[in-house]
């Protein structure tokens, strides 16, 4: 029996592959690259990586930067490794966490020059995957490729299908009562990648014809279930789901991109920096990521696929209005999520206004 592998079936296996610590190919032309994840790698593949080839260190520019190393490339740095390096040295690159354990990890000597598409590709992985983004990359072959039963992720295709917007598919729908005179129903989307799943919420019977109120909403944990003060996450949830009740009808998105999109592993590890002094966007560079790896679209998608096309949304965030704006979703009106700071998330507040550009 055979099985027709088109590009995003590849990509979910090569997602999982990742996540449990196995290698994966990335081709481009002629080119073929095997990487590693160094976050979940077994310290014994990690040697027998290094040990099978010349291989390089990748990491993004930002993590890059704090290790003091020059990124000569537009996003990634290439980090040439010294012979016999020890697997802990590898890791101490890759993960802020053991920054001080071994401080003294330089000086790092980054390559120039060469196509570095597939090694920006192996990050742009990683981070789809949750995990810190750095990976040791070194070139293969196809008979290496199909002798160690590795996915094989062809760049182009893969390009084209990563930029498409059109990944969701709702799954299940049922009523589920959150006020006595309000009906509602919630609605689960699944990823056609990488498995996340989302969920909207509609409240009332709300006219397609008509602007919808909506509070686009990115999942937190800590701050929504737990009822952390670190954050102003679960405030500003329950504040847009009590303006939308005093509608009597609206939509919640409720997206999963748990701390930013960094998930929640990483979003615990830049807890942890922020504990060190730290402030939330220089605890996520420290990571390896950007101020905000959240992809908006996801946002727009389900309401397209809900049937809602022009909303009024609960938001401080600019961003998301662009983004929905981009995606065929017209806004009329903005409106703001007030809420009041603490001892303990005043700092984080300030920043998300000074860095971020939310209008608190």
């Amino acid at each position: 029996m055979s099985f027709h592998f088109n590009i995003k079936v590849l990509l979910a296996r090569a997602l999982s592959d990742l996540r449990i610590g196995f290698p994966v190919a990335l081709q481009k032309d002629a080119s073929i690259i095997a990487v590693l994840p160094i976050e979940n790698a077994s310290s014994d593949r990690i040697e027998e990586f290094l040990n099978s080839g010349e291989s390089e260190l990748v990491l993004t520019k930002r993590r890059a930067s704090k290790l003091k190393a020059r990124v000569y490339d537009k996003s990634i740095a290439r980090i040439a490794l010294p012979n016999q390096v020890k697997v802990s040295w590898v890791r101490a690159l890759g993960d802020p966490s053991l920054d001080l354990q071994i401080p003294l990890k330089g000086p790092l000597t980054s390559k120039r020059g060469g196509d570095d598409t597939l090694q920006e590709l192996s990050l742009e992985l990683t981070r789809k995957a949750r995990l810190l983004p750095a990976v040791l990359a070194k070139p293969t072959t196809q008979e290496v490729v199909q002798s160690a039963h590795l996915s094989l992720l062809n760049c182009n295709a893969f390009n084209e299908s990563w930029q498409d917007p059109a990944h969701l598919t709702m799954v299940s729908k049922a009523n589920i009562p959150l006020h006595e005179s309000i009906q509602s129903t919630i609605y689960l989307f699944r990823e056609t990648y990488a498995g996340e799943e989302h969920c909207a919420v509609v409240f009332g019977n709300p006219s397609p014809s008509q602007p919808v109120l909506i509070r686009h909403h990115s999942a937190c944990f800590t701050g929504d279930v737990l009822g952390s003060l670190k954050c102003d996450c679960r405030q500003q949830l329950n504040l847009g789901i009590s303006e939308i009740m005093k509608e009597g009808h609206g939509v919640l998105l409720y997206v999963n991109q748990e701390g930013r999109g960094i998930g929640l592993i990483n979003k615990i590890r830049a807890y942890s920096l922020q504990d060190q002094g730290f402030d939330t966007v220089e605890a996520n560079h420290r990571l390896g990521f950007e101020d905000d790896e959240r992809d908006f679209r996801l946002g727009s998608e389900i309401l397209h696929l809900l049937g809602f096309h022009t909303v009024r949304i609960l938001t401080n965030n600019p961003l998301k209005v662009k983004i929905l704006e981009e995606e065929g979703i017209k806004v009329v009106q903005r409106l703001p999520v007030i809420v009041k700071a603490n001892k303990f998330n005043a700092e984080y507040l300030a920043i998300k206004a000074k860095k971020s550009g939310h209008l608190l």
